[in-house]
C-alpha cells in the first residue's frame, strides 16, 4: 500500500547538518588548497537543503514528543526490507542516498507519522473479523472490463438477456489478460485485485453477476464461479496486529496529517533563531485540514509493520541557531 507523509530524502543532509553543532572554527576538512570550518559547512548545508531538513528536524522532533516508537520496530522494519531486497540492498540504499543509520531514521520517522495519523482512528472487532476472513479467502471469477458505464450496462443487459458470457467478453472487453480467455482470472486472493474489485467479487454470490463496478481501470462486469477456504496456518497474534494497522491506515484520512502536525508544531512553540531558516515554518501554519484535492507531500514508506502506541509529551521547544 502507498502512503503519503510529509517525509523527506534527506535523512544524511539532517545528519551532516546536525553534526555543525559547536565551535564555528572548529575543522571539519583540512588540505593544502584551504581549510572548511564547522561554520562555513553549516551555511553551505543551510543553502543547499536548510529549509526543507530543518522541517524533517521539527517534524521528527514534535513527533518524537507526543509519540513512541520502539528501536525493535525500527530494526524489524529495516531488516523486512533487507531482506525483500536481498543483494540489491546496498544499491537501493545508494540510490536512494542512503546510509543504513539514515534510511533506519527515514523508517523511525515513517512510523512517527503513521502514529499520528491513525491517532483517534478506531478499527472495530468486526471490521478485523471481516479482514481475517477476506485474507483467507479465494476467489475464482470472469469478468468484463469496458472504458465508460454506458457500454457496461449494455453489455450487463446482454448477460442479463442470457448471452453467453465468454462470448461477451471476447466481444467486449478491454482486458488484455483476460479477454482471449472468455475473461477468466482463474483463483485470485485478497490483496490481488483493485480495492473495488475485490470488495464485489467477495459479496457476490457464486453463479451471480454484478452491477457495473467502476475502479481506476474502468468498469467491470463480474461474475463469481467459486469461492475457498485457503490452508492457511492459524493467524498469529502478530498477523492481526498488522491487519488492524493495514486497516487502520485504510481509514485514516491522509489529507489531516498536515493539520495533525501544525497544531504539534504550534503547541511546541518552535521558534527559528536563523534568520535566513524563519520560512521553514511555513509548511505548518494551518490549523484546518487541507481542502479537499490537496495533497500532502509525497513519499514512498518502507514496507508496514504493527502499530505503535501513544506515549504521553511534555511541553516541547525546538530552537535552531545560527552557525552553532
Amino acid at each position: 500500500m502507498k502512503k503519503k507523509m510529509l517525509a523527506f530524502t534527506l535523512a544524511a543532509s539532517v545528519a551532516a547538518l546536525s553534526a555543525c553543532s559547536g565551535g564555528g572554527d572548529e575543522k571539519v576538512m583540512t588540505s593544502k588548497a584551504g581549510d572548511v570550518t564547522k561554520d562555513e559547512f553549516y551555511q553551505e548545508m543551510k543553502t543547499s537543503v536548510g529549509e526543507q531538513a530543518l522541517q524533517m528536524i521539527i517534524l521528527e522532533k514534535v513527533l518524537d514528543d507526543k509519540y513512541d516508537v520502539d528501536d525493535k520496530q525500527v530494526d524489524a522494519e529495516f531488516d523486512k526490507n533487507k531482506e525483500q531486497l536481498g543483494e540489491n540492498f546496498e544499491a537501493f540504499l545508494a540510490q536512494q542516498g542512503q546510509t543504513p543509520d539514515s534510511f533506519k531514521k527515514m523508517i523511525r520517522l515513517n512510523k512517527l507519522q503513521e502514529a499520528a495519523l491513525t491517532d483517534g482512528v478506531e478499527v472495530s472487532d468486526e471490521e478485523l473479523d471481516k479482514r481475517l476472513e477476506e485474507s483467507q479467502t479465494e476467489i475464482n471469477a470472469r469478468h468484463i472490463l469496458v472504458e465508460d458505464e454506458e457500454t457496461a450496462k449494455e453489455v450487463k443487459e446482454k448477460l442479463d438477456k442470457g448471452e453467453d458470457f465468454a462470448a461477451v467478453a471476447k466481444e467486449y472487453s478491454t482486458d488484455p489478460g483476460s479477454k482471449d480467455e472468455g475473461g477468466d482470472l482463474d483463483w485470485f486472493a485478497y490483496g490481488v485485485m483493485v480495492p473495488e474489485f475485490w470488495n464485489a467479487a467477495y459479496d457476490l454470490e457464486p453463479g451471480k453477476i454484478s452491477e457495473p463496478v467502476q475502479s481506476d481501470n474502468g468498469f467491470h462486469i463480474i461474475e463469481v464461479k467459486e469461492k475457498r477456504k485457503t490452508d492457511d496456518e492459524k493467524i498469529t497474534d502478530e498477523k492481526k496486529d498488522e491487519i488492524r494497522h493495514e486497516l487502520l491506515m485504510e481509514k485514516a484520512d491522509e489529507n489531516e496529517l498536515l493539520a495533525k502536525v501544525s497544531k504539534l508544531v504550534k503547541e511546541a512553540d518552535v521558534k527559528i533563531k536563523d534568520e535566513d531558516l524563519k520560512s521553514a515554518l511555513d509548511l505548518f501554519k494551518m490549523e484546518e485540514q487541507p481542502a479537499e484535492g490537496e495533497a500532502p507531500v509525497d513519499v514512498e514508506a518502507p514496507a508496514e509493520e504493527a502499530p505503535v502506541e501513544d506515549a504521553p509529551a511534555d511541553d516541547a521547544e525546538v530552537e535552531v541557531e545560527e552557525g552553532k
